[in-house]
């Protein structure tokens, strides 16, 4: 635990002693492990906080009066922020260069695809069903980068916000991703509707239910009530049910061996980015002081948002019996991820809070 800047009542060098004062190590926090991890060195305190070493307060106040970041701007109470630090240990340097080394795969592919006239082969239907479904999950993806991105705007420390912009990077990658894969496609193609995504996504009735559950993250107020419902929610109910449990695994059946690994990188973000949600979540939910009051706000953000993501999935179901080649029905894929956000549930120890919703 740094010292605290009450507990000193001078920025004086020397005033303070605290791990490492009197070496030229300068670790001032106390690390996750044994030893500070490079990720640590560059993330820990790099947002100020009155209660670490700011002894004048916020330097910079809004009109009404507040800081820069505020605590209530969650629901969630912690008896030290500053305790989380995110289990993929990403920051802007290895962040960029994942993203980098994705998107240059994703471009190969494509690219290597339309060399060898791949999209000619698809099935008729398999090409509609692309314009439409994919082309609306895109704006779903979207939705869901924006939502983040305006999160982690409020996260209190660089930690916590860090692990949402990233996340939210990932989403809007993904939706470019989809968007240019699309077009690429579509060029040698006769009749070939770039536009048709998104008349699917505002107003065809199979994704009306995504759209509200959607929109009603986008709408929280609460920024780690929209990272909770992203993650924990929606992403294994529905996003995981649309992206493995349809475009992957029906694909190749139906002659695209193109639009799998354009997906399947999104998979990989999904992973990473559920690891950080829930230690921040278990973290909160064990807090020796607000650990109670935590697990119950939980509960009730996943009941809400549960409900809304239950809906969003059956109302998708058409799309299974859509392609000519039908190799998993939506029960099974349904069934699947019923278990999925169970297990994700009950590591936070509210297993059973979706009994009855789904």
């Amino acid at each position: 635990m740094g010292v605290l800047s009450s507990s000193v009542g001078s920025g004086a060098a020397g005033a303070a002693k605290f791990s490492d004062s009197d070496s030229r190590k300068y670790r001032y926090f106390d690390p996750k492990g044994k030893r500070q991890s490079h990720y640590e060195d560059v993330t820990v305190d790099v947002q100020p906080d009155p209660e670490r070493y700011l002894i004048q307060d916020w330097i910079i106040n809004f009109a009404n009066g507040k800081g820069a970041y505020e605590k209530d701007a969650t629901a969630a109470k912690s008896s030290n922020w500053h305790a989380f630090r995110a289990p993929d240990e990403e920051w802007e340097r290895t962040h960029y260069q994942r993203q980098s080394k994705i998107v240059t795969m994703v471009q190969s592919v494509i690219s290597n695809a339309r060399a060898n006239n791949l999209p000619e082969g698809y099935d008729g239907v398999w090409r509609k069903i692309l314009q439409k479904h994919l082309g609306a999950w895109k704006h779903a993806e979207f939705g869901l980068g924006t939502s983040l991105m305006r999160a982690q705007r409020f996260g209190y420390t660089q930690m916590i916000n860090n692990a949402t912009l990233t996340n939210s990077s990932y989403k809007l990658r993904l939706s470019q991703d989809i968007t240019l894969f699309l077009a690429e496609v579509g060029m040698g193609l006769d009749g070939w509707n770039d536009e048709l995504g998104k008349e699917t996504w505002l107003n065809d009735p199979i994704w009306q239910g995504t759209r509200e559950a959607i929109e009603s993250i986008m709408g929280a107020e609460d920024y780690l009530e929209q990272y909770f419902a992203s993650n924990i929610i929606f992403e294994p109910m529905v996003a995981e049910l649309i992206r493995s449990g349809f475009f992957m695994r029906v694909a190749a059946a139906n002659g695209d061996p193109i639009t799998p690994p354009v997906i399947s990188a999104a998979e990989a973000d999904f992973e990473r980015n559920l690891a950080n949600t829930i230690d921040l979540m278990y973290t909160l939910i064990n807090d020796p002081q607000h650990g109670n009051a935590n697990k119950a706000l939980f509960s009730e953000w996943a009941k809400k948002h549960g409900a809304l993501a239950n809906k969003a999935a059956l109302g998708l179901q058409p799309i299974w019996s859509e392609p000519h080649t039908k190799p998993v029905s939506f029960d099974d894929v349904r069934a699947q991820s019923h278990e999925r956000v169970k297990h994700i549930l009950g590591e936070l120890g509210i297993g059973d809070v979706l009994n009855g919703i789904i």
